[in-house]
């Protein structure tokens, strides 16, 4: 139970990667800030966290099962926290969806929205009423940079991530009115466990309903840059849940927190042309014509980003 000086912190999706990392964060906070409510859906998953979390599970850390799909689900974990108070609510909980858009049923496309956006919507409108009673609270939101800037054959899951943003931006007027913070974060790609698996998933992968040229351009020209882009500006969760305690402490929390500053430019250009035609036709022929030029650029990036710059990229300030 947390003591009346402890910020209650409820975060999604905890099993692994980011949602893991916040919340150990979290827990092992020096002065102990915080009591960390961790959820995840199965709780028979909660090893990996259990371990990180060590001394602190029992203590500044805590488990509830939580399935942000489900309207009962997110009442009764809500409910079964002490007065309901929850200072601190991160959505972190999330899925994918990567590969040609004739292959992907509309129901799997309903499942990304209903994790990624409906789930977050679901998680907001619990907690949010007693937040704006007490006129204090922050609820932040593990967006992406893919909400920002669309990116090809992640349709479904890109669309997810910018109904996210436009949700947010608009619920964040309404917030400061009852002193209720509202904070993105916006990391590129992170390496974890369920971006691996995708990964080496979609390489095996059929994909009935795509031609032969979609296919191939999608293995054997998308694939190839992804991973270098993954390897050259990827961040770790450690990294991500570094940002996402920083805005917690922030005086003057951020709306928008993109987590690694290399992505700065990209989302730039998008706003430097009104017509939208600069991002689309430089992302078209950084793939399709500069494909060679690109990984060789993304082999010299590696090489430079050396641990010095990527922890400024960690920074919302």
């Amino acid at each position: 139970m947390a003591s009346s000086e402890q910020k209650v912190v409820l975060i999604t999706g905890c099993s692994s990667g980011i949602g893991l990392r916040i919340a150990v964060l979290l827990a092992k906070d020096e002065e102990k800030r915080y009591h960390v409510i961790a959820t995840m859906r199965d709780l028979k998953k909660k090893d990996k966290l259990v371990e990180a979390a060590g001394d602190a599970y029992g203590k500044t850390l805590t488990l509830l099962a939580l399935d942000v799909c489900s309207d009962d689900s997110v009442k009764q974990c809500i409910n079964s926290v002490k007065d309901r108070h929850i200072d601190i609510l991160i959505n972190n909980a999330g899925i994918g969806l990567l590969g040609p858009l004739e292959s992907i049923g509309v129901d799997e496309m309903k499942r990304v929205f209903e994790t990624n956006f409906f789930g977050m919507v679901r998680m907001i409108k619990e907690v949010m009423p007693d937040m704006k009673k007490r006129r204090s609270g922050h609820i932040i939101v593990m967006s992406s940079v893919m909400g920002l800037q669309g990116v090809v054959f992640n349709d479904v899951y890109t669309a997810s991530k910018f109904a996210i943003e436009g949700f947010c931006e608009s619920l964040a007027v309404q917030l400061l009115k009852f002193n209720v913070n509202l904070s993105m974060i916006e990391p590129g790609p992170v390496h974890t466990e369920f971006e691996t698996k995708m990964m080496d998933d979609v390489a095996k992968m059929e994909y009935p309903g795509a031609d032969a040229d979609t296919v191939r351009y999608f293995k054997d020209v998308y694939m190839p840059s992804s991973i270098d882009i993954f390897e050259a500006m990827g961040q770790s969760p450690e990294d991500i849940a570094k940002c996402a305690k920083k805005v917690i402490e922030s005086s003057r929390p951020r709306f928008r927190n993109l987590t690694n500053s290399l992505y700065t430019p990209i989302v730039a250009m998008k706003y430097a042309d009104e017509t939208g035609g600069l991002s689309v036709h430089t992302f078209y022929n950084l793939l399709f014509n500069f494909g060679p030029l690109m990984h060789i650029t993304m082999s010299i990036l590696k090489c430079l980003t050396c641990s010095c710059l990527r922890s400024r990229t960690i920074s919302p300030d």
